[in-house]
């Protein structure tokens, strides 16, 4: 089968700058951060204290009062993410369609709370206290499942838990899914929700998160020279993504257009880039050749970005690697900087923020640039949005395990 044209149709995001697709990337275009101190729990005496919490967010806004209780934060954001997507696109799933309807979405630990919490009870009451909601709870794959109930769509049910990649492999492979035929529509995106003590304390111990307790705003800042660590988050990115006939045919809205989508391993270590980039490049690479582009067709890269020394500097070689001296063309920015690090979500809100930003016409800044690191010395779009002409935009994830991902979105022309 001939490959199929894919578009964007919906968006939803929950994010610790807002509930919602207006008020989350309004924020993200005025520079704003939502890192503060932590509220989850009392971080008095824990070296990391900070985080990007997700602020605005009631489960009884959404949910009846036995769902609110029972489903666990990741499943909820990825539903009143996917649920505003769909609202946003205006499809209507039905007994007709559902069967080309799929979801595949990503996340980094599933449901690591619910697992500290009854590993807890377990020790201290026995398993005849164990909940016998605790394994549906907490495996990785029950977003994808309960978003499928909850919409009915009996399409590809699909998981990516490939860590930081996750978000960013959920949407290629929605993308490919329907552009090889087996599906019409497919949810996507990622979600996370595990700002728990066991969580942060196992990233604390890596040494990979910032420190900077004294100034929370000021914490995430890739590509500076102060950088010290990435900020934990939460939320969820959805997109609707769907074969542009089927779009025509009910009149739906188009945001963007998927047109690109590589993936590659580093088969280095077990979570640090090789110094050379080289698996991040050929990620790119791979993209870039799938959606037929030169690199100078480029105008616009959401970055990794995840303010960490040796992330900003390995993805500054790559970019270098791949786009030669069109690098030091390139508007490069990591939302990050505002938003923190989602981990298995950040995939799914970065091709949210740069659907938006193709549709605007506008690249998001990097905030917190004020003394640019000397190895990373290409364009971040340092504390200001900037108003641009983007016809074709990149966005980078890069995981554990040495997993990468990268989406070509295109500026939708008919």
């Amino acid at each position: 089968m001939a490959s199929r044209r894919v578009v964007i149709t919906g968006t939803g995001l929950v994010t610790p700058l807002g509930t919602g697709v207006a008020k989350a990337w309004t924020n993200i275009c005025n520079g704003v951060s939502g890192v503060d101190r932590l509220t989850r729990f009392d971080p008095t005496d824990e070296p990391v204290q900070i985080a990007a919490e997700v602020k605005d967010f009631s489960a009884e806004d959404h949910f009846e009062k036995k769902a609110a209780k029972q489903l666990k934060l990741f499943v909820k954001y990825a539903l009143v993410a996917t649920r505003m997507a769909l609202e946003e696109s205006g499809f209507t799933i039905n007994e007709d369609n559902c069967g080309r309807v799929g979801v595949i979405t990503g996340n980094g630990m599933g449901g690591l709370p619910t697992i500290t919490e009854q590993h807890e009870t377990f020790l201290n009451k026995g398993y005849k206290r164990i909940s016998p909601f605790f394994i549906p709870s907490a495996i990785p794959n029950m977003p994808s499942g309960h978003i499928s109930m909850d919409i009915g769509s009996k399409g590809p049910n699909l998981t990516m838990t490939t860590a930081c990649t996750a978000g960013t492999h959920a949407v290629g492979e929605a993308y490919r899914h329907i552009k090889y035929g087996t599906s019409e529509v497919i949810i996507s995106g990622g979600t996370e929700g595990v700002i728990c003590p066991l969580g942060m304390a196992g990233f604390s111990s890596m040494k990979a998160l910032s420190k900077r307790n004294d100034s929370p705003a000021e914490a995430s800042r890739p590509f500076d020279r102060d950088r010290d660590g990435f900020v934990m988050s939460e939320g969820a990115g959805i997109l609707i993504l769907e074969e542009l006939g089927h779009a025509r045919a009910r009149g739906a809205q188009i945001i963007a257009e998927v047109v690109g989508y590589g993936l590659s391993s580093d088969a280095y270590h077990i979570a640090a880039p090789p110094e050379d980039g080289e698996g991040a490049a050929r990620a790119m690479r791979c993209a870039l050749d799938d959606a037929g582009l030169n690199p100078e067709d480029i105008n616009y890269i959401n970055a990794h970005g995840t303010s960490t020394p040796l992330n900003d500097r390995c993805e500054t070689i790559a970019i270098k690697e791949v786009f030669g001296d069109h690098a030091y063309n390139l508007a490069i920015s990591s939302t990050k900087s505002m938003v923190g690090h989602m981990l298995g979500a950040a995939g799914g809100i970065e091709a949210v923020f740069l659907a938006l930003g193709i549709r605007d016409q506008i690249a998001p800044p990097t905030i917190n640039l004020n003394k640019p690191s000397p190895e990373c010395d290409l364009d971040y779009v340092p504390n200001s949005a900037r108003n641009m002409r983007i016809v074709y935009g990149l966005s980078n994830s890069f995981g554990f395990g040495g997993t990468n991902g990268v989406v070509i979105f295109k500026q939708f022309t008919g």
